[in-house]
């Protein structure tokens, strides 16, 4: 495996975006999918792979605390391309046990607490919604925060056994506003009101301007801890 995730590095160096998965799609046609998190970066390669093979499967976990305006964007999504995004919910007997052991917002306790929620929030749907696949398309990109800063293009996820392909990996954040623009992508209306990036509702707040783009993410933990742990298992 170690093999294959180098030469497909090299393989794809200096490629955009596009080619990189036209080539993913076709050659794991039927065992890829996009799990879109409805951000910026994930509505753009929804964008492309709906213009590549409609097919797809594109996919978002649903943990029951999301924002009305990302709701919204499920819907205005699936109408603008003529798609069903896939959506995966938490298994309600955990979530209504953490609930009752911990209360209703315990992520605000404790860096523990905070990870147990996206864990049986996040992660364990993840799992399901994966089962099958081979490759996991992410919006990753390097710039986005510290924990994201040694990504590759194409790497292997042992925890899920799968390979995970970042398309948007060395794209800045000037890119991804252009494409938007250009391309008239349908995007969460809550960036326009100062979110950068968005997840759930108790867990996320506007930033001031020049602030990094993730501080508004679990605001209240090191800048090292601000990941649910897709991405950075902990």
């Amino acid at each position: 495996m170690e093999n294959l995730i180098e030469n497909l590095n090299k393989k794809f160096a200096g490629e955009s975006a596009e080619n990189v998965l036209k080539y993913f799609l076709s050659e794991y046609k039927g065992e890829i999918g996009l799990s879109s998190s409805l951000s910026y970066e994930d509505q753009i390669l929804t964008h492309i792979i709906c213009s590549i093979d409609k097919s797809a499967k594109i996919f978002t976990l649903d943990t029951g605390r999301f924002f009305p305006e990302t709701y919204s964007l499920i819907d205005n999504t699936n109408i603008r391309y003529g798609i069903k995004i896939q959506v995966y919910f938490p298994d309600y007997q955990k979530i209504e046990q953490m609930v009752t052991e911990n209360g209703i917002n315990l992520f605000y306790e404790s860096v523990e607490k905070r990870h147990l929620c996206c864990q049986i929030r996040k992660i364990e749907p993840l799992k399901r919604a994966l089962k099958g696949l081979k490759v996991w398309i992410t919006g990753l990109r390097r710039s986005q925060s510290v924990t994201r800063k040694n990504m590759q293009l194409v790497e292997y996820d042992k925890d899920d056994n799968i390979i995970k392909l970042n398309p948007l990996i060395e794209w800045s954040e000037d890119d991804v506003k252009r494409f938007i623009k250009e391309n008239n992508v349908p995007y969460n209306r809550l960036h326009d009101k100062g979110f950068p990036s968005i997840g759930c509702q108790p867990c996320t707040r506007a930033v001031k301007e020049g602030e990094d783009i993730r501080s508004g993410r679990w605001w209240w933990e090191n800048p090292e801890h601000r990941e649910c742990g897709l991405h950075v298992r902990n």
